[in-house]
């Protein structure tokens, strides 16, 4: 009876819809297999088969319905042409430039990413990483864990650190009026700041001003805040005249993309004191960091973390598990993707 129980549990699982997965996600390792489980789908999990992927993908090409994915994997023309059943595609992410939307428009596939579950974990860190560059706190940690007798340190030494900056008052530019980036102008407000933006288009509901050049708008700030996602027409968008026009008082802070910014350009910039500071998520060759930044006090890096809270990873959980529950159910998507920054 036992048995035949448990054949019935197996012959059920079999019968459920199949998600592929590329690779595991963070997820697994920090709370386990199944904190992405759900009795309505079953994981199919690539990376442990002996097959390459090609012809993994070509033998499950009938059976999987939906594609999880996470890890970095991306979603490729080539990956949906191989997998013709494959209707919907999640992303743990809130951005989407490791999946071909195109393609995935082209041949009816609907996408779905995190939504707005990090935008408040991501501003916290965008604004804690300017406090940081203006007011030396990392550099200021680390020349207090190098004293190995710090009473005997010369008076003074400390203002070899430079003097730091106040926030309050700053002329902030935002990069992406989004989710994060309003967050973002939310909390700076608090601090007194003075919050301009540049976006797609202008925002009706949004009183702060807007330019719709990402150079006029740097030319009016002190600090830039990039918030926006990566497309082909933001690579590459902070470039050399735009460090130029922020100038050398001048601090970037990037949570969005990398590529967004001229990480060449910016290096330059940062050595040869063209700008002022910067605090860095993202970089352009993740997970390669320019060895240049390493060696400056006014620099403070970030290993593409600004998500990594236990409430943000629990949240989104969740959310994947109701997003894939959903599509199996002919049920709305609780973030069916929308074209907006």
């Amino acid at each position: 009876m036992e048995a035949g129980r448990g054949h019935g549990k197996e012959k059920e699982s079999q019968d459920l819809p199949r998600v592929l997965l590329f690779k595991p996600p963070p997820d697994f390792h920090l709370f386990g297999d199944e904190c992405f489980s759900s009795n309505k789908f079953k994981f199919l999990k690539a990376w442990e088969s002996p097959l390459p992927l090609d012809q993994f993908l070509k033998t499950h090409a009938q059976s999987v319905e939906a594609i999880l994915s996470s890890g970095g994997a991306p979603v490729t023309a080539e990956t949906l042409r191989l997998m013709p059943a494959v209707r919907l595609v999640v992303t743990t992410s809130a951005g989407l430039n490791h999946i071909d939307i195109a393609e995935c428009r082209r041949r009816g596939i609907t996408v779905a990413n995190a939504g707005n579950v990090f935008s408040e974990d991501v501003a916290d860190l965008a604004v804690g990483l300017l406090i940081d560059v203006l007011r030396n706190i990392s550099a200021s940690d680390r020349f207090v864990k190098q004293w190995l007798r710090p009473r005997q340190a010369a008076e003074g030494d400390c203002y070899s650190l430079g003097i730091g900056s106040k926030l309050g008052g700053k002329r902030v530019g935002i990069v992406g009026l989004g989710s994060i980036g309003s967050l973002v102008a939310k909390r700076l407000d608090a601090f007194g700041c003075s919050i301009s933006y540049n976006s797609r288009t202008k925002k009706p509901s949004v009183s702060y001003p807007f330019y719709s050049n990402v150079c006029e708008l740097a030319a009016n700030c002190d600090i830039l805040i990039i918030c926006c996602g990566l497309t082909a027409e933001t690579h590459h968008m902070i470039n050399k005249q735009v460090l130029s026009a922020l100038g050398k008082e001048g601090v970037v802070i990037n949570i969005g993309r990398g590529p967004i910014i001229d990480e060449q350009e910016l290096v330059r910039c940062l050595v040869q004191g063209e700008i002022k500071g910067a605090g860095l998520d993202v970089f352009e060759n993740e997970p390669d960091v320019p060895k240049e930044l390493l060696a400056l006090d006014n620099v403070v890096l970030s290993p593409h973390c600004a998500v990594f809270t236990w409430e943000t990873f629990k949240d989104r959980q969740k959310l994947v598990v109701e997003n894939l529950e959903a599509f199996f159910s002919n049920e709305p998507l609780l973030t069916k993707v929308v074209d907006n920054d």
